[in-house]
């Protein structure tokens, strides 16, 4: 019985020392539909960044976009360049015209707008805040956004909003100011487009690319997180757990850890480990069957 005290004892303080280190949880997808998920996107809460969870979710596999003004299909991200695509279905282009309230983001969203994205406001009422001078909380007309109001209004669904006289306006997106909100309502105007390209082709407004661009940082100094970049490198998915929303790693078997996953890779759907980790993943699963216990 002493020794087995004893050994108890032992397993007991490892388990002490290696539970803090391999957490049960869900699993985190690398994908939301057809979309691959990348820090500090992911598939539900406790996967990515907490900062942006709120914002951006999963659900039947369609990644969206939710602020205070709407909730916008995501087209596709650029990693790389850390921009977010979206989409807004009351948004009007050269095929169709619908009534829009607007697009706003909201004031602590980790989003701002990429410098490629420029709206063209339809409809304006004559006396839209839009076309004065007096004022700094509403955009301004940008006098050389007429080739694009141009262009616009010769597509047949925005000419049949725009007449009889044009009321196009095009400014960009820094005229919003701090809060990025764009009231149509109060701008007196009836619909908008979002353009963020021209695909190679300024001419013709049925190739546009329309929708939003939108900007993204991972955190102040826009610093890749180190301990996240370690963790994907070993096949996991970076997430988060607790009130302090503190790190976690999640790997393919399910398991959360506070570094990198243990095993190297999954080979015809049997684990294989390097040698160095196979001690260290027994230990792991020891402390674990102990905690269950």
């Amino acid at each position: 019985m002493k020794l087995r005290a004893s050994s108890m004892a032992a397993i007991f303080t490892i388990s002490l020392i290696l539970v803090p280190y391999c957490v049960s949880s869900q699993t985190c997808r690398k994908t939301c539909g057809k979309q691959p998920l990348q820090y500090p996107f992911g598939s539900a809460a406790g996967c990515g960044d907490p900062r942006f969870q709120k914002y951006i979710t999963c659900s039947q596999d369609q990644l969206t976009l939710s602020t205070h003004s709407g909730c916008y299909p995501v087209t596709s991200i650029d990693y790389p360049n850390q921009v977010l695509y979206i989409t807004d279905p009351s948004m009007s282009t050269c095929s169709c015209t619908n009534p829009s309230k607007g697009f706003g983001l909201d004031w602590d969203a980790p989003f701002s707008f990429a410098d490629s994205t420029i709206f063209a406001l339809l409809g304006c009422s004559a006396t839209s805040s839009v076309y004065s001078s007096g004022g700094s909380a509403a955009p301004r007309c940008d006098p050389t956004g007429a080739p694009v109001c141009n262009l616009l209004n010769s597509c047949q669904a925005v000419s049949l909003v725009e007449t009889p006289v044009s009321s196009c306006c095009v400014y960009t997106p820094v005229d919003l100011g701090p809060a990025f909100e764009m009231d149509l309502q109060k701008l007196q105007c009836s619909s908008y487009a979002g353009i963020y390209g021209f695909d190679g082709k300024n001419d013709d407004p049925r190739t546009w690319n329309y929708g939003l661009a939108l900007k993204y940082k991972f955190n102040f100094n826009n610093d890749y997180p180190g301990m996240c970049a370690s963790c994907e490198r070993s096949n996991g998915v970076c997430g988060y757990s607790g009130n302090d929303n503190s790190f976690l790693c999640n790997c393919p078997s399910g398991l959360n850890m506070t570094t990198e996953c243990f095993f190297a890779a999954s080979w015809s759907n049997s684990l294989v480990l390097l040698p160095w980790q196979a001690g260290t993943w027994l230990m792991c699963g020891l402390a674990w069957f102990m905690v269950m216990l």
